[in-house]
């Protein structure tokens, strides 16, 4: 499994290099989240082993296990899935980022969660809804000024950037206006902020339009997992 792991990542990190530099960028600045969820920690030790330094996860309790497991020392954890506001003192404690801040009243929930645990800094990005998809969360962009106000006006949390889901397209092309479109909403407010766009099937057009993290599970891992809870 290891020698798997490493190859895809190694074919992964080839693919952001390449990306990088079709679009003029740097490869160094885009950051590679292993989105580990539904595997066990087994899979997750070999994934390290191979060099995977940051783990995506969408789940809490899911996500519990595996840092109870395997720590904090030289990995960073992501949360990439939706925050239920009654599972947010457990994401707080948890969590290096949380991706998927989507209201006023998450972010503000966040915040007093954050001084009630002593929790001096929080990294989160707002995710953005563009296409209106019922299934998706996300606050729509009427809502994002209201959102970035309040959050420039937090202590604890730290506004690092935006993030997306767009639709799912067999024509990758089609997701690159969705892409470009948060990249034109980040430059207006959040320059040099963070974009965590693209997924397997279409990180390197994320890239093209200003990704600077990704998030890729399949093209790493394969097929999920059923993950099986302690």
């Amino acid at each position: 499994m290891q020698n798997f792991l490493r190859e895809n990542l190694a074919e992964v990190k080839k693919r952001i290099e390449k990306a990088a530099q079709k679009s003029g960028r740097n490869a160094d600045e885009i950051k590679l989240i292993a989105v580990s969820k539904t595997h066990s920690t087994k899979v997750l030790r070999d994934a390290m082993a191979a060099g995977a330094t940051i783990f995506g996860e969408n789940k809490i309790q899911e996500a519990e296990e595996k840092i109870k497991e395997l720590g904090k020392k030289n990995l960073e954890w992501h949360l990439i899935g939706h925050l239920q506001s009654n599972k947010a003192r457990r994401a707080v404690k948890l969590f290096d980022v949380i991706h998927t801040l989507d209201s006023v009243e998450l972010a503000e929930r966040l915040e007093r969660i954050c001084i009630e645990e002593n929790r001096t800094s929080l990294s989160v990005l707002a995710q953005v809804d563009l296409a209106g998809e019922q299934a998706k969360n996300g606050i729509d962009e009427k809502g994002l000024p209201n959102l970035v106000e309040r959050l420039k006006t937090c202590e604890r949390l730290k506004f690092d950037g935006l993030m997306i889901i767009p639709p799912f397209f067999e024509d990758i092309e089609k997701a690159r206006p969705f892409f470009r479109r948060l990249r034109e909403i980040r430059d207006e407010f959040l320059p040099n902020g963070e974009l965590s766009m693209g997924m397997s099937h279409d990180f390197e057009i994320a890239i093209e339009e200003g990704a600077t993290l990704v998030r890729v599970g399949t093209a790493i891992f394969g097929a999920r997992e059923k993950f099986v809870h302690r």
